[in-house]
Order: structure tokens, then C-alpha cells, then sequence
């Protein structure tokens, strides 16, 4: 036989809330899609730098990338918080009922 309490009548807000997660590998990605393009854009890895050393294009793209990734997951928790901070304000309440039931 089981036994019913009464529902307990309580209020909570709710709004809806970004992943960060998805803004993060986002802003990543398009990091490195920016330090690809920066890469073949300039072709500049044909003339020596001032202390006559020439870089590869892989490693060009590798120095791009770190910076490039890095501005990136930065940019995109930036849209994440601003994301929030929007949706912060659209709260609702709403009436919550729980029901406990016990079983022998």
C-alpha cells in the first residue's frame, strides 16, 4: 500500500541559459579557420625575416593558430555572456506542485 503526502506548492524562476560549451569550441574553430586563411593569404614565407630565418607554412599556421584559437574561445564566451545576461532578464515563475509517494 502506498502512501500519498500532500503536494508541496512552491515557486521558481526559469529562463533559458546558453551552452558555453558550444560558444567555446565555436570561437575555437573559427580561430583556426582564420589562422588557415591568414596563413595562405600572405604568403610571406618566401623571404627571410630580419635574422635571415624562413618559416614553413606549417609553422606559420602553428604560430597563427595559438593566437588565432586562443582569440577565438575568448570571442566566443564573450557572445555566451552577453547571450546570458540577455536571457537573464526574460525570467518567468511558475508554480511548482511535488508529490511524494512512498512504497512498502
Amino acid at each position: 500500500m502506498a502512501d500519498h503526502t500532500p503536494p508541496a506548492v512552491s515557486e521558481a524562476r526559469i529562463r533559458r541559459v546558453p551552452k558555453y560549451g558550444v560558444f567555446l569550441v565555436l570561437g575555437g574553430g573559427l580561430g583556426l579557420i582564420t589562422a588557415a586563411i591568414l596563413t595562405f593569404a600572405f604568403d610571406g614565407t618566401n623571404t627571410p625575416s630580419a635574422i635571415g630565418v624562413t618559416y614553413s607554412p606549417g609553422a606559420v599556421f602553428g604560430f597563427l593558430a595559438l593566437f588565432c584559437v586562443v582569440c577565438g574561445v575568448a570571442v566566443g564566451a564573450i557572445v555566451a555572456l552577453i547571450l546570458d545576461k540577455m536571457a537573464g532578464r526574460r525570467t518567468r515563475t511558475v508554480t511548482i506542485e511535488r508529490e511524494t509517494f512512498i512504497e512498502d
